[in-house]
């Protein structure tokens, strides 16, 4: 039997975060195996993964905020926002200066409104909105609210006509970091586009925890415990109430027990029960570990 658990894992350029799954399938002998985030092929770092039960935890963790580390080239836009995309236009950002680009980052900071990328993997109508691209159409998708709680300039490189932005950015789930290129460049008026993309963190999960993909076969998961205790506040439970919660029953006038929403709830011997959540002055289960997923 395969052990459930939440596996880091540093996805090199070049392979779609399916194609890690796939490895990860093959390399632990299951189909149940999962991801909280998609990675684009040109970007690398942290994909969380879930395997067997543990899938289920990563209804919990896609939300996390994220960390990336990016380099944005300013002259030049391109037809996807990033560097697999063709040149569109092209204008010399020589002149452009560094207190204007620190302006243009500030507005780009905090809570904004943000267009994604139109080859972005959200369903316009049940299709993903890049295969419409790629099949010719012409994709508008709506503004969403996101935050951006850290966009700092690392380096600045400057070229024949461009500058080139080293950057860390700290935000929300549902954040684009191509499209945070793309308006950085056209509110300079220059254009811009991302030419390089690293995930370091999601949530409390960093990817100096990882494996590479080459480390598959001998990769040991957090188990779905440790890795809950990442993600949500913990409340203890009995033997007992383990056992009543497993079973769907709801603990009678005991919702004042949780610190949050959402806690995980651990029993005796370690293991995850699942996440429980108030139910008037009940405490319930949100989510339940198979049994399984608790050894």
């Amino acid at each position: 039997m395969v052990s459930p658990g939440i596996l880091l894992v540093d996805k090199p350029g070049g392979l779609t975060s399916h194609d890690v799954v796939a490895r990860v399938r093959r390399a632990f002998g299951t189909r149940k195996v999962g991801h909280a985030g998609t990675l684009d092929p040109m970007a690398t770092g942290l994909l969380v993964i879930g395997i067997e039960g543990a899938t289920r935890l990563l209804t919990y963790i896609v939300g996390a905020d994220k960390t990336y580390e990016a380099t944005i080239r300013l002259g030049q836009a391109t037809s996807t926002d990033d560097a697999e995309g063709e040149v569109i236009s092209q204008t010399d950002a020589a002149d452009v200066t560094a207190s204007a680009i620190e302006a243009e980052i500030a507005a780009l900071t905090g809570d904004i409104s943000q267009v994604p990328s139109a080859v972005s993997a959200i369903k316009v109508d049940g299709r993903r909105a890049y295969d419409r691209v790629r099949a010719g159409e012409q994709v508008e998708l709506a503004a969403r609210d996101v935050t951006v709680s850290r966009f700092a300039v690392l380096t600045e490189r400057r070229g024949e006509g461009v500058v080139d932005l080293d950057v860390v950015v700290d935000c929300s789930s549902g954040t684009y970091i191509r499209a945070l290129a793309r308006d950085l460049g056209a509110g300079l008026g220059v254009g811009g586009h991302l030419t390089a993309l690293r995930r370091s963190r999601v949530g409390d999960f960093d990817v100096a925890d990882a494996v590479t993909v080459e480390q598959l076969a001998e990769a040991v998961p957090m188990t779905p415990a440790a890795a809950a205790e990442r993600v949500l506040p913990v409340l203890a439970v009995t033997a007992d109430e383990a056992r009543d919660l497993r079973h769907g029953k709801r603990l009678s006038g005991q919702a004042f027990r949780l610190s949050a929403q959402l806690v995980a709830a651990i029993d005796p011997e370690g293991r995850l029960v699942g996440v429980v959540e108030a139910r008037g002055k009940d405490l319930k289960s949100a989510m339940n570990m198979p049994e399984e997923a608790t050894r």
